[in-house]
Parts: C-alpha cells; sequence; structure tokens
C-alpha cells in the first residue's frame, strides 16, 4: 500500500508540475492538499510518509482524532467542508487554513474564539461560482462585500477563494468556472481593500484539476486519485 501511495501521490505532483510548465507557471506556488477524509489514521500516517504535505478533512470529529494521533508530523490541516457555526472553536483549534468561509455569522465567531487562543486564523471566502442551490458559498456578486465586513475582523486573514464548480464528466466544461474565480480574485485584488490581498485559489479536484492549474489554482484538493473510491 505504502509503495502504491508513493506513486500515486508522485504521480499527481508530476500532472501538476508538467501543467504549470505548460502554461508558463512555476510550480513551486501549487500545493496538493491530499483529501484525507473517511481515511483512517494509519492510512493518512502511509500518505505523509509517502509525500503529503497538506491533508484536506470534511468532518470536525473524525479530524480530531486523526490530527491528534500524527501530532508528531509537521503536516498542514486544511478544512474544506461545510463548516457549521457552532463546530467554529474546535475548527480554529485544529486547522491551519479554513477553505469554507461563506458568512459573516460564521466569520464572527472563528475570529471570537481565534483571538481567546491569541490565533490569527488563515481562512479561504468560499463562492458558490456555479450558483448552484445544493451547495455552500457566497454568490459571486456578494462576495466583496463580504470580503469588506471580515477585513475588519482582527484574528482572521483572508489568504484567496475557493469554489467548487458543477461537476462534468468532461473537465474541460468546468474551465469557465476556474477562469471566473481567477477573475474575481484580480478584481478584488485591484480594490486593494485594507488587509486584504487574495493569493490563494483553491480549486481543482480529482477530475479536473489540471484544468484548475491552468487557470491559476494554487490549491488542488486530491482524494480519488490517491485513495481510490472513498470508504
Amino acid at each position: 500500500m505504502a509503495m502504491n501511495l508513493i506513486n500515486k501521490i508522485n504521480n499527481v505532483k508530476s500532472r501538476i508540475k508538467k501543467t504549470a510548465a505548460s502554461c508558463g507557471r512555476g510550480h513551486e506556488s501549487i500545493h496538493l492538499v491530499v483529501v484525507s477524509k473517511t481515511k483512517s489514521a494509519q492510512m493518512v500516517e502511509e500518505a505523509i510518509n509517502a509525500g503529503a504535505k497538506d491533508l484536506g478533512e470534511n468532518y470536525i470529529q473524525e479530524a480530531d482524532k486523526k490530527i491528534k494521533a500524527l501530532s508528531q508530523y509537521p503536516v498542514s490541516w486544511h478544512f474544506i467542508g461545510h463548516l457549521q457555526k457552532n463546530k467554529a472553536k474546535y475548527a480554529v483549534k485544529l486547522f491551519d487554513l479554513i477553505h469554507t468561509v461563506d458568512k459573516i455569522k460564521l466569520a464572527l465567531e472563528l475570529d471570537k474564539h481565534a483571538k481567546k487562543t491569541g490565533k490569527i486564523q488563515n481562512i479561504l471566502i468560499q463562492v458558490n461560482i456555479g450558483k448552484e442551490t445544493l451547495k455552500s458559498g457566497v454568490d459571486e456578486k456578494d462576495a466583496e462585500n463580504l470580503i469588506k465586513e471580515i477585513s475588519h475582523l482582527r484574528n482572521l486573514s483572508i489568504k484567496g477563494l475557493m469554489a467548487i464548480p458543477p461537476y462534468f464528466d468532461d473537465p474541460e466544461k468546468t474551465r469557465p468556472y476556474f477562469k471566473a474565480l481567477f477573475d474575481l480574485k484580480t478584481l478584488i485584488n485591484k480594490k486593494t481593500i485594507p488587509n486584504v490581498f487574495l493569493s490563494e485559489l483553491s480549486m481543482g479536484m480529482t477530475n479536473d484539476y489540471t484544468i484548475a492549474v491552468e487557470e491559476g489554482s494554487t490549491l488542488v484538493r486530491v482524494g480519488t486519485a490517491i485513495f481510490g473510491k472513498r470508504d
């Protein structure tokens, strides 16, 4: 299993590197977030030993056990699932980067708990780029105002944007959504909002991460291509 994980992680990293080179980007700015949700701590440990440096989790309770079990490893933990306000205090304790902030009420709760622990919590703003009713995320037209509201919170640092576009069998069809998120990032940075510079774009998963890299992704969230189908 360990050798298999090494091969799969290296394969994804190689595709990221080749894709970045093909569109004139340096691959060093693109991070592979290995999505470890539903995987055991033992399997995640194998992935870490196989070269995973950034781990993505969706569920607070599950992540808590794994992060404690693997605390000896100098890895970065990313929260990539829907975050309920009542779980904010746990997210602040556990995660280096929270990808899914989409409401001011959630941001206020995160800021409150970050202040209590003396932490500046890094976050991304999740944008519902496909306007899908069943997906979380702030509407694209409201993202700037949300960012302005959050920018006043001293214990949160907005690092960029995150999106999950509609799923297509043909990954090429995701390109307009990734481009739209990149354009939104560019537009917001031009507004020079105090305390805000968006450098990160969390977009692209197993099916479409090479397209996302071509369109400017800096964080690709890949699970199935590394661990296989979800348990």
